[in-house]
């Protein structure tokens, strides 16, 4: 009896290796630093991004012939100029609205006396029905005690008076809550100064310090992450004081006090993701009601919030930035949870712009790839590898989604090779290493053969291919391009190459072979070419006497793991030209085995005409046969 080959072993998990625990103490180490030195990172973070914000201007004004120190001074003093317009415009409003103070109160207190009597009222007068229904009304109260000493002495009454305040401490009070902002201005001005005056310099450092060995790479994130930051910052200021001017004129249209205010807040608080606009809409909504007698001015302000905020989220901001922001929308809610967990409010405030730099170093720095893997908007895993899950989870529908969406850009052939057979090749190497089950291998070929019977409609002809959208979000390491290459070329096809039997396409021994013979032959027919599959059993040492030789013209074996020169390939051979004598054999590989293709002795020892490692090879070697046999044909008849 022959020796049986033993089972492959199925490897044992590995423990998590020091790399993995060394990450996992920096990554505690790095937020603990976060928290404790919050004092001293925000300004630097907050110049840093106000740097990355002053820049596109600092550049208008050296092309407008200023030297660089200059440009620099009067751009951080346009800037600080807008902030105290807009403090002093916000503190105007303020003041005003207070002297109304008292009036909103009254008109509140009757709205809410109204409500009260809607609400509690009928509630409490249904409750006294109810009770007088059953015979339960109240019982009377009984009469207060009387006091049994009313000659008793009353307590003096003690009134504390406060010293008067002095003015060095009059001042104090009212310096002290302004200080720490005022200084935290002052710095976050005076360091993003220096970071512009010395940018070229610093970057230089930085390149240094972090990516001397990689120069193209540590070049293109710092080039990258420069220009989404100032070009996102740029663009939301825009979009954001847009949106407040049109709250301010809408506002002062519907008749609500402060309208200036409350566009100012509402431009300010759009900066803060998803929170910000409904905390920014509640105080002129609560002020609509107070100064309307009625409830008009409250609804038109909220539906005019409502649907602002629709209008900016679905339609201005996509058109804006293009497809996306480069983050998933989970992404910006965790971050926006951490950075207000790590420094409060102006974490919140810088949750998007710090979250987008950290995806664009994932995307460049292969050890971080994991940040743009768990805050990018780009699909985690690779077309082949999101067909092969979608096959190992019985889903054939999603993955046939998965393929239309990819068909509008490319050809069929172009599909079936760089995702289909490259997801196929992932089911095969999980089954040689022996973690695939042969249940779950037959489930995947038969989701796969239902995906490509659903597919025999496309054509293989190339779609007319819409323009490059304007991508924000880069391309990630663990997405590979794929490339879109163009469809088989069909010339003239003979008569008898149209026949079904002129091309056989073989399967090979594995059991998703016969996937690969499936998708060649009907590519083949797409081109003009007739062709059938046959299983592997239909050749092997006792069926192949029993195979047709008449009309084959070409036969074309198909492989989706081999490796070296296995004599089984060679004895299928070798029956096969013994049946079909003069008939050229292709033997492809798909996908190449370079063992195979780039050795000519093991091409020799297999015996075959021609070898192909793609779909497409494969059509284009029938097509070409074809016409070298309709020449002569050809010549003959003009003759």
């Amino acid at each position: 009896m022959p020796d049986t080959p033993a089972p492959p072993r199925v490897p044992a998990a590995e423990a998590p290796g020091l790399r993995a625990l060394l990450t996992v103490v920096v990554g505690v180490v790095v937020v603990v630093a976060l928290a404790l030195g919050r004092d001293v990172l925000i300004p630097i973070t907050l110049a840093i991004l106000l740097s990355f914000v002053l820049a596109p201007v600092v550049e208008l004004l050296k092309r407008l012939w200023l030297p660089r120190a200059p440009a620099v001074i009067l751009a951080a003093l346009l800037a600080l100029g807008g902030m105290v317009v807009l403090g002093g415009l916000i503190g105007t409003q303020v003041a005003s609205l207070a002297t109304e103070v008292p009036r909103y109160a009254y008109t509140i207190e009757r709205k809410w006396d109204a409500v009260r009597d809607l609400t509690v009222g009928r509630l409490t007068a249904l409750q006294e029905s109810v009770n007088l229904g059953l015979g339960r009304a109240a019982a009377p109260e009984a009469p207060a005690a009387q006091p049994t000493d009313a000659d008793a002495p009353k307590p003096i009454p003690v009134e504390v008076i406060p010293a008067q305040p002095g003015a060095l401490e009059v001042v104090q009070r009212l310096v002290t809550p302004v200080l720490h902002p005022l200084t935290t201005a002052a710095i976050v001005f005076v360091v993003a100064i220096f970071i512009l005056l010395q940018r070229e310099d610093l970057r230089d450092r930085l390149i240094r310090l972090v990516g001397a060995t990689d120069l193209h790479r540590t070049t293109t994130a710092l080039d990258e992450a420069a220009r989404r930051l100032s070009r996102y910052f740029l663009t939301q200021l825009t979009i954001n004081t847009a949106y407040g001017v049109v709250t301010w004129l809408v506002l002062l249209a519907i008749g609500v006090p402060g309208a200036l205010l409350w566009g100012i807040l509402a431009g300010l608080m759009r900066f803060v993701p998803y929170i910000g606009t409904p905390i920014a809409a509640i105080p002129p909504i609560a002020l609509a009601a107070a100064v309307d007698p009625g409830w008009t001015m409250a609804l038109l302000t909220l539906a005019f919030f409502a649907v602002g905020e629709a209008m900016m989220g679905y339609v201005v901001e996509p058109l804006a930035f293009g497809t996306s922001t480069g983050l998933s929308p989970t992404s910006v809610i965790v971050a926006a949870i951490f950075w207000s967990w790590i420094w409060g409010p102006i974490g919140l405030i810088l949750a998007m712009p710090l979250t987008l730099c950290l995806v664009v170093l994932g995307r460049h720095v292969e050890r971080l790839e994991f940040l743009d893997v768990l805050l990018g908007d780009r699909p985690a895993l690779t077309p082949p590898e999101s067909f092969y899950q979608r096959m190992l989870a019985g889903d054939p529908d999603e993955a046939l989604d998965q393929a239309e969406t990819l068909l509008k850009a490319r050809p069929l052939s172009s599909y079936y090779d760089e995702v289909v057979l490259k997801g196929l090749q992932l089911a095969a190497a999980d089954s040689a290493r022996g973690v695939l089950p042969a249940e779950r291998l037959g489930a995947i070929r038969d989701s796969a053969r239902s995906v490509v019977a659903d597919l025999a409609g496309h054509a293989d002809a190339s779609p007319a291919l819409p323009e490059p959208a304007n991508d924000t979000a880069g391309t990630s390491l663990a997405e590979k391009a794929l490339p879109v290459r163009p469809p088989p070329q069909a010339e003239a096809v003979p008569a008898d190459w149209r026949d079904e039997r002129a091309v056989l396409c073989i399967a090979g021994r594995g059991p998703l072979d016969e996937v690969a013979a499936t998708m060649l032959a009907q590519l083949l027919v797409k081109h003009g070419v007739g062709a059938r599959m046959i299983p592997h059993v239909e050749v092997s040492r006792d069926a192949v006497g029993r195979l047709d030789p008449a009309g084959v013209r070409m036969v074309c074996v198909s492989y989706l793991e081999i490796t070296g020169s296995p004599a089984h390939l060679r004895y299928l051979l070798r029956r096969l030209k013994q049946r079909l004598p003069g008939v050229p054999i292709l033997v492809g590989l798909w996908p190449a085995e370079e063992a195979v293709l780039s050795d000519k002795t093991a091409q020799a020892a297999i015996g075959a005409d021609a070898y192909a490692s793609s779909l497409h090879g494969a059509v284009t070697a029938c097509l070409e046969r074809a016409a070298k046999e309709a020449e002569p044909r050809t010549a003959l008849a003009a003759e």
